[in-house]
């Protein structure tokens, strides 16, 4: 039921939402002159994936996960996608491909081994990644693996229809801090 939710969700959001996408391309574009962020991650039984978002940080900016980067590094413009989660709507193209859930663990890089080993040992891997989850409402990252592995498999025990929409609906009225970058 929910890969059916995810397919119609995030067509009617790339379609309603197409007009936001257009102002933030060229916003993007003239921040940064590359307005999307292609990144290799981890999706459903540890199988890769390219994830897109729009690009926060200067295209310069080395690829390691969110908690390890420089602040510096984010644009004027990446601060307020961050902060407003814009910079996650093209993620729902991946939803549309089936590589994400609008729902489920956030995906994370390989070179996040310790996360890997965390969440593999509690199954979470046999979800497919999703924008938002338990986690991010609660303001919990990548920076505390254990926790997350474990906020994850809990969420993936507990998911039902009403926990999906609760946490779309939480995440669109901006519980959660996002990824946290350090100072």
């Amino acid at each position: 039921m929910t890969r059916f939710l995810d397919v119609i969700l995030s067509f009617l959001g790339l379609v309603i939402g197409a007009p936001i996408f257009v102002v933030l391309w060229i916003l993007g574009w003239l921040d940064t002159g590359s307005p999307l962020f292609r990144q290799e991650r981890v999706g459903r039984h540890q199988k890769p994936f390219i994830l897109v978002k729009f690009r926060t940080m200067r295209p310069d900016t080395a690829s390691v996960a969110t908690h390890l980067a420089d602040a510096s590094a984010v644009t004027k413009l990446g601060r307020f996608l961050r902060r407003s989660k814009l910079d996650e709507l093209p993620q729902l193209w991946n939803v549309l491909k089936g590589e994400m859930s609008l729902v489920g663990p956030r995906p994370c890089l390989f070179t996040q081994t310790e996360l890997i080993d965390e969440r593999e040992s509690r199954g979470v891997f046999s979800a497919r990644p999703g924008i938002t989850g338990l986690a991010q409402i609660n303001g919990i990252d990548m920076s505390t693996p254990r926790l997350l592995a474990e906020t994850d498999a809990l969420m993936l025990k507990e998911m039902g229809l009403r926990a999906y929409f609760t946490f779309i609906l939480k995440t669109v009225t901006g519980s959660g801090s996002g990824d946290r970058i350090k100072p």
